[in-house]
């Protein structure tokens, strides 16, 4: 018996033994939930090294792109090869990076340890003020009317507990100090491999994005190829736009903010300017999230220089949020303040003090894709772009004239165009010159 091929059926099996496939993985992954979470874990902590590399990498290309372009190639043009020309400007990049580094160790470090010894220092003294306080509030309770024996008790009951914890901190206090030790090599480890792995990805950039773009016009139709590689340049553009701005805004604010404090004769300086500089990397929270513990700081020095404080701080941050800012990041996301609060508020819930950080960039590269996506299904039906058009009363929405509905299409095409050609330079790998080039540029 000869059996016929049938286009239709065979496409409906396919489909059929993929779904039955989806949901035998979904209940493998449902009723063994723990095994995937802990695989997951593993997985993570094992591509660690390559996670810090790349973000020390992607830090570090501004500071690379600006020594190779603004110092090496003025001064050697075409005496040496590009990958030597890479090397040094790799090595002069992480002098940089270390000098800074050192400067902060070296410099900053024990000012905060002098800070925070300082508080520690001044804890006893401000124990014995609440101690008075505590006696003065204590003559003035009528104990006559109260159940002493009562209280004794429950006090008794609360010493004990307390005594009790105590000695179950003091218990595990060793095992922790082990872990933690073990911990700090793994992690010192862990960082040496990540800037390992960095100078391997910034001496080869080109060639790791054009192996990228290849890969992705491998396995996608070229429409959709263009599409990702337009999606990532966008996305580069932004979190880099974003990441780099918002740390030289806050780097800088930090030091406006440590001389600032240091002319009005203020108390721990070194420490309010780093947690003031450490916090203002968060678009809108961050001042006040840096503000309150450095008041509380300054209040148990000096309660009315606390209050001078809070009025220069007002000051800087007005001076950030008006013309520093503006004038590092412009409009890097393209959202508004709603939006930022929003991203804020969603990602810091979700991952703390880095998705508040890392959460705005995320959203506006979210919220460009819905936008693109928006402005495509309006343009299929021939309706109007702007936003504006959308605030008249009138109902319904009546459809773009030709004319400007060929204008916003030239306008979309013409962006997509301009995003591409911003890729093509780094879609080009660099070819590696021969040894007769070599010889000659010798």
């Amino acid at each position: 018996m000869k059996l016929e091929f049938n286009r239709k059926y065979t496409t409906i099996a396919i489909y059929a033994f993929l779904v039955l496939a989806a949901v035998v993985l979904f209940l493998g992954l449902v009723l063994n939930i723990e095994f995937f979470t802990d695989l997951l874990g593993t997985v993570g902590g094992l591509l660690t090294p390559f996670i810090y590399g790349f973000g020390l990498a992607y830090i570090l290309n501004p500071v690379l792109k600006f020594i190779e372009n603004k110092l090496m190639v003025p001064i050697f043009k075409e005496h040496i090869n590009e990958r030597l020309r890479r090397g040094i400007s790799i090595f002069l990049t992480f002098v940089s990076f270390t000098a800074f580094l050192t400067v902060f160790i070296v410099i900053v470090i024990p000012q905060l340890i002098a800070s925070i010894s300082g508080l520690v220092a001044s804890i006893p003294q401000y124990i014995e003020t609440l101690d008075i306080l505590a006696n003065k509030l204590v003559l003035m309770i009528p104990w006559e009317s109260l159940d002493t024996q009562a209280i004794q008790r429950v006090l008794e009951q609360y010493v004990g507990q307390l005594m009790q914890s105590a000695y179950e901190v003091l218990r595990q206090c060793l095992p922790w100090l082990v872990r933690f030790t073990a911990r700090i090599a793994s992690g010192m480890l862990t960082i040496i491999i990540g800037v390992i792995i960095s100078i391997y990805m910034l001496f080869d950039k080109e060639k790791f994005y054009a192996g990228a773009k290849k890969i992705w016009y491998a396995i996608l139709p070229n429409e959709k190829a263009d599409f990702v590689i337009e999606l990532a340049n966008d996305a580069n553009r932004i979190f880099g736009g974003f990441i780099n701005g918002k740390l030289l805004d806050s780097l800088i604010i930090g030091i406006i903010c440590f001389f600032g404090m240091s002319l009005l004769n203020m108390p721990n300086v070194m420490l309010v300017s780093v947690i003031v500089g450490i916090t203002n990397v968060i678009p809108y929270f961050g001042p006040f999230i840096g503000a309150i513990p450095s008041f509380f700081i300054i209040l148990i020095e000096d309660p009315i220089k606390s209050l001078w404080f809070i009025v220069f701080i007002i000051i800087l941050q007005q001076f950030d949020g008006n013309i520093l800012g503006p004038k590092i990041l412009g409009d890097s996301t393209g959202l508004s303040a709603l939006w930022v609060i929003f991203s804020i508020t969603l990602f810091g819930g979700l991952y703390g003090f880095v998705g508040m950080f890392l959460g705005v960039p995320t959203f506006a590269v979210i919220f460009m894709l819905f936008k693109r996506f928006i402005d495509s299904r309006l343009g299929k039906k021939d309706m109007p772009l702007s936003i504006g058009d959308y605030c008249a009363p009138e109902f319904p929405i009546p459809k773009a004239s030709p004319k400007r509905m060929g204008e916003s299409r030239k306008r979309m095409r013409a962006e997509q165009r301009s995003r591409l050609k911003g890729l093509a330079h780094l879609a080009k790998p660099k070819e590696e010159p021969t040894k007769e080039e070599e010889k000659k540029s010798k």
